[in-house]
């Protein structure tokens, strides 16, 4: 560990609690969808409140829905519970766009005509952002020593390296 550098977000927050803090957050974001999806949740929460009727809140719920499974599978491959083996490079850049996703989708929220949506996910996608950009920060340390090999963490939070 002696040539690697610590960032403070490292030290505040270790990688193998920012993926668990992401997986509990895309399946209660999923179960949200669903929700909206069924009319459980009114749909004038979402997408600002400017979905004008159900076809176009299910196409546009669809898209999220596709997309939040797509980053939970991802984060459950970097945290080890799913078996597919992708580089580390391609972790380290997917994770980095998550981040500036959801940096996009703070904004949006911010810019919401519901106080709601303003007040509650806000904050939850600006932490995302940072859990995103935490477990980024991780694949760029293990990918530089992983030369190549897919890599894994730990149930102790340590890398792992496969292949």
């Amino acid at each position: 560990m002696s040539g690697l550098h610590r960032t403070p977000m490292k030290t505040l927050l270790s990688e193998r609690l920012a993926l668990h803090g992401l997986l509990a957050i895309f399946l209660s974001t999923t179960l949200f969808h669903v929700l909206v999806m069924v009319g459980v949740i009114p749909f004038a929460l979402v997408w600002g409140s400017r979905l004008q009727d159900h076809s176009q809140m299910l196409r546009f719920e669809a898209v999220s829905l596709t997309i939040t499974l797509l980053m939970l599978v991802v984060v459950g491959v970097r945290a080890g519970y799913v078996k597919i083996r992708i580089p580390p490079r391609v972790m380290t850049v997917f994770f980095g766009l998550m981040c500036l996703l959801f940096l996009v989708n703070t904004a949006g929220n911010l810019a919401s005509n519901n106080p709601l949506e303003q007040l509650l996910f806000t904050p939850l996608t600006l932490l995302l952002a940072l859990l995103s950009l935490r477990v980024a920060l991780g694949s760029v340390r293990q990918s530089s020593r992983g030369a190549g090999r897919e890599v894994g963490v730990n149930p102790d939070g340590q890398a792992a390296r496969r292949g």
